[in-house]
């Protein structure tokens, strides 16, 4: 039988789940290692149950657990030697195989493609990396100022600056896609 502080616990972490997909797809760049990553902070968030406050912002602390397991995922696999056997199986895609094929197109990859506008894509995916996880967390997850300092470990006066300048950087690089969506030539 669940304890009252593990129903409250869990009901307090588990309606961020979509809001942390969201941001795992950002940092990931696909479906199934956003999955794992989602399941890897729900993981160490379950294990650090008790350094959690009851009440407290549980978005940033669930979002800052993301942020670090996944820096400390990229560390390890920066060490990790390349060209290891079976590395041709992730390689492969979806459109690889005859069975998947007939299926369709992978969901998530679908969804996504209709979401976001190549020239979107293309403009946010040149944004440096420091630009990008601010401008996410802001504009994307909804998180406040103090939140995305809390959750990136930085002070929020960078917050802001990162966010302006992210900003400014995507509405230059969207200058022409903004003519013509607005009627110009």
């Amino acid at each position: 039988m669940k304890s009252k502080r593990r129903k409250s616990f869990e009901k307090e972490v588990l309606c961020h789940l979509d809001r942390l997909f969201g941001y795992a797809m950002h940092l990931c760049k696909n479906s199934e290692d956003a999955s794992d990553l989602v399941q890897d902070t729900y993981l160490s968030a379950l294990k650090s149950e008790k350094q959690y406050s009851l009440g407290t912002n549980a978005g940033a602390w669930l979002f800052t657990i993301m942020r670090n397991t996944f820096l400390n995922t990229m560390r390890k696999m920066s060490r990790k030697p390349t060209g290891m056997a079976g590395e041709w199986i992730e390689q492969m895609t979806r459109e690889d195989i005859p069975e998947l094929k007939k299926h369709g197109p992978d969901p998530g990859v679908k969804c996504l493609d209709n979401l976001l506008k190549e020239d979107i894509t293309r403009a946010f995916d040149s944004l440096p990396e420091e630009f990008k996880d601010t401008v996410v967390l802001c504009d994307v997850q909804g998180f406040s100022y103090a939140d995305i300092a809390a959750i990136l470990d930085i002070p929020i006066g960078t917050v802001r600056s990162r966010i302006h300048r992210g900003r400014f950087i995507l509405r230059h690089l969207l200058a022409d896609w903004e003519n013509v969506a607005m009627g110009g030539s």
